[in-house]
C-alpha cells in the first residue's frame, strides 16, 4: 500500500509521462550538430556560389511567375530565419528561384543561392514536405558542406582547388546542360555529398523545420514521396546527388520526437493555390529535354556575352539602348534601339527585338512588330477591328483586351488607335503586356505597330516603345 507521499510522487510521474505522450514533438534533447572542419574562408563559399548561380541561370529555365517565386521566397526566408545562431553566416545571401522543369529536384549553392524544380513543388503533398527539402538544402549551405568536403579530399591548396569545387557544386543538374561550361565553373559531374553530410543535413534540416513552425516528420515523409514519384530507370534525380545514409526515414522521425515545433504552421491553403497555379501552366519540360535542346526556354534564344542586366525571370535580356538606328521599310521609316536585331522583314512585317528575346520561328518576348496588313473596311475603327481579330487568333488567343474601347494615338502625324492587351504567355508562363497601334495608309490598308514585353519588364521598355513610335514616318 502506498503512503500519501509516495502516492503523490507516483501520480506526478504519471502526469509527466502523460504530458510527454500528449506532446509527441516536445523538446527533449535534440542531437548536437557540429560544424565540419573547413580550411576555406566563408567568403570562398560566397564567391563559388555566385559564380555557379550565374552559370545556372544562364542555362536553366527559371520560372517566370512572380506569384510562385514570391511564395517560395517567403517559405525560404522563414527557414533561413530559423537557422541556429551558430550556423548563421552574415556573408551568406540566401535567395530562392524556381526552375521550370518537371523533374523532382532541388539544389543549393555555397553562400545561399537555391533552386527548386517546379516538379518538386507539384510532387509535395503539403507545404511542409516542400519546406523539408528546402531545409535540407539550406543545411548543406549553413554547414558549408561543399568546401568542407573539398577540405577532406584535397590537400588544402586553396588557390588551385576553388575552380575544382566550382566544377562540382551543382548537385543534380544534368551534365549535358552544364558540361560544356566546365572550363568556366562547371564540371559534368555533380557534387554528391557523403552519407555523413547527408545525415547532418537531415538532422539540422529537421531542427530548422521545427524552429520555423513545420513538423519535421514532413521531411521524412518527403523522402518517401520522392522515392514513390521519382520513377525512371535512374530513379529520382534528387536522390542521385543526395544518397540515403541508411535508415533516413527512421532517423528523422527519431529526431522529430525530440523537438518542439515553434508557432506551428497548419494552414496549407496558399500551397494548394500555388500547386493549382503551376498545374494550370503549360507543361514543363524534363531536364533531359532541356539538355537535349541545349536551350533554357522553348525558343532558339540567343544571349549576349556580357552585361549584368538581369530581370526577375532570370533571362539575360539587355535594356533598350537610348541611341536609335534608322530602318527603312516599304512604306515607312523609323528608328530602333541600336541593340535590337531586325527579324523577318518579309511579307510586309518586321520584328525588332533584343538578344535573348526571340526565336528563329518568329516568336519574341520583348520588342516590337511593325507592318502593313490588308483591310476591307475603309474606316479606321473597322479596319482596326479586322486586324485585331486576326491577331488574337491562333498562338495569340491568350491575350485579352484591357480597355472597353480604343484609345486615341498618333503614328507619323496621322490619327491612330491603340488597344492594350494582356495575358499569360505560353512561351514564358509570365504575364505579358501588349499594345496594338493602328492607322490607315492611303490605299486603305492598316499600318500597325505591336509592342510586347513581360509585365514585370514593361516599364523598362516603355520609353523605347515611345521613342520608336515617335520616330515613324509614313511615305505611302
Amino acid at each position: 500500500m502506498l503512503s500519501n507521499n509516495r502516492r503523490t510522487h507516483f501520480v506526478a510521474a504519471w502526469a509527466v509521462a502523460l504530458m510527454m505522450l500528449a506532446a509527441p514533438l516536445a523538446a527533449l534533447a535534440q542531437t548536437q550538430v557540429v560544424m565540419p572542419k573547413n580550411k576555406y574562408d566563408v567568403n570562398d563559399d560566397v564567391k563559388l556560389g555566385q559564380q555557379a548561380a550565374q552559370q545556372a541561370e544562364q542555362q536553366l529555365p527559371v520560372l517566370r511567375d512572380d506569384t510562385v517565386e514570391n511564395y517560395v521566397e517567403s517559405v525560404g526566408r522563414r527557414l533561413v530565419n530559423a537557422i541556429p545562431p551558430q550556423f548563421q553566416h552574415p556573408q551568406f545571401q540566401y535567395r530562392f528561384r524556381v526552375i521550370d522543369a518537371r523533374d523532382i529536384n532541388a539544389f543549393a549553392l555555397p553562400g545561399g543561392p537555391m533552386y527548386v524544380n517546379r516538379g518538386m513543388i507539384e510532387a509535395a503533398r503539403n507545404e511542409g514536405e516542400m519546406a523539408g527539402v528546402m531545409a535540407h538544402e539550406i543545411s548543406h549551405v549553413a554547414l558549408r558542406h561543399a568546401t568542407a568536403q573539398a577540405t577532406e579530399t584535397q590537400k588544402f591548396q586553396i588557390g588551385s582547388v576553388l575552380g575544382q569545387i566550382a566544377g562540382a557544386v551543382i548537385g543534380g543538374v544534368p551534365g549535358a546542360v552544364i558540361g560544356t561550361a566546365s572550363q568556366i565553373g562547371f564540371g559534368a559531374g555533380a557534387l554528391k555529398y557523403s552519407r555523413k553530410y547527408e545525415t547532418q543535413a537531415d538532422i539540422l534540416g529537421a531542427q530548422i523545420m521545427a524552429r520555423a513552425g513545420y513538423d519535421p516528420r514532413d521531411l521524412a515523409n518527403m523522402f518517401r514521396t520522392i522515392e514513390g514519384q521519382g520513377g525512371g530507370a535512374r530513379g529520382p534525380e534528387w536522390m542521385s546527388s543526395h544518397p540515403n545514409p541508411g535508415n533516413r526515414y527512421q532517423r528523422i522521425n527519431q529526431e522529430a520526437a525530440m523537438l518542439r515545433v515553434s508557432n506551428a504552421n497548419r494552414d496549407t491553403r496558399e500551397f494548394a493555390q500555388i500547386q493549382a497555379r503551376l498545374r494550370g501552366q503549360p507543361r514543363a519540360r524534363s531536364m533531359e529535354e532541356i539538355a537535349r535542346s541545349g536551350q533554357r526556354y522553348p525558343q532558339d534564344t540567343r544571349y549576349p556575352d556580357g552585361g549584368d542586366n538581369r530581370y526577375p525571370s532570370g533571362a539575360r535580356v539587355g535594356y533598350p539602348s537610348t541611341r536609335l538606328r534608322a530602318y527603312q521599310g516599304s512604306f515607312f521609316r523609323l528608328g530602333v534601339p541600336e541593340n535590337w536585331r531586325e527579324l523577318g522583314g518579309q511579307n510586309n512585317s518586321v520584328t525588332f527585338a533584343p538578344d535573348g528575346a526571340y526565336s528563329q520561328q518568329g516568336e519574341f518576348t520583348h520588342g516590337m512588330m511593325v507592318g502593313v496588313a490588308p483591310a476591307q473596311s475603309r474606316d479606321l475603327r473597322g479596319a482596326s477591328d479586322e486586324f485585331l481579330r486576326g491577331l488574337l487568333q491562333g498562338g495569340n488567343s491568350y491575350l485579352r483586351p484591357q480597355s472597353r474601347g480604343y484609345q486615341r494615338a498618333s503614328i507619323g502625324g496621322r490619327s491612330a488607335l491603340a488597344m492594350p492587351l494582356a495575358g499569360r504567355s505560353p512561351l514564358t508562363g509570365q504575364n505579358e503586356n501588349v499594345v496594338v497601334y493602328t492607322t490607315q495608309l492611303r490605299d486603305g490598308s492598316v499600318f500597325y505597330v505591336v509592342t510586347v514585353a513581360p509585365q514585370s519588364d514593361y516599364n523598362s521598355f516603355s520609353r523605347a516603345f515611345a521613342n520608336v513610335l515617335g520616330s515613324i514616318q509614313l511615305n505611302d
